[in-house]
């Protein structure tokens, strides 16, 4: 039964991480990135979309794996284990950041952009506990 709840769960996470790539597309309109990029020289601006860019990309790979194959995630292979520690520590590491790296004084004000910061935080830590908790039940596969 377990088992079968952390396949729906990492099932449902590469969904939410789907629709966070698809709402990612909005992000540059919505904090008007271009009016930013304008101050900045033709390389930072470049590397600033390349990094987006790979990004966006690795969610979308981890919606994909998680969408498509999330049994193999779960099967208690070294890979597994590591590809599910990967990826909690990857969304742990967001929510890190989120809290403290990211200077707050300059954030966007507004409901609007309050609701999404909170929308975004949420899913970032359902996202870290699930990942967690695959990965942890890999772990306790490998010690068998």
């Amino acid at each position: 039964m377990y088992y079968l709840d952390i396949q729906f769960w990492i099932w449902m996470a590469g969904l939410a991480q789907l629709a966070l790539v698809l709402g990612s597309l909005a992000i540059p309109k919505i904090l008007k990135w271009h009016l930013e990029l304008i101050k900045v020289q033709p390389l930072i601006k470049q590397m600033f979309w390349t990094y987006a860019a790979y990004i966006l990309v690795i969610n979308l790979c981890f919606a994909l794996l998680s969408i498509f194959a999330f049994a193999d995630m779960l099967d208690g292979s070294r890979l597994a284990t590591m590809v599910c520690g990967f990826i909690a520590v990857y969304w742990i590491s967001r929510v890190g950041i989120q809290f403290f790296y990211f200077n707050r004084l300059h954030f966007p004000t507004g409901k609007w952009h309050k609701l999404g910061e909170a929308v975004l935080v949420t899913l970032f830590v359902f996202l870290s506990i699930v990942y967690a908790r695959a990965f942890y039940f890999n772990y306790q596969l490998l010690q068998l």
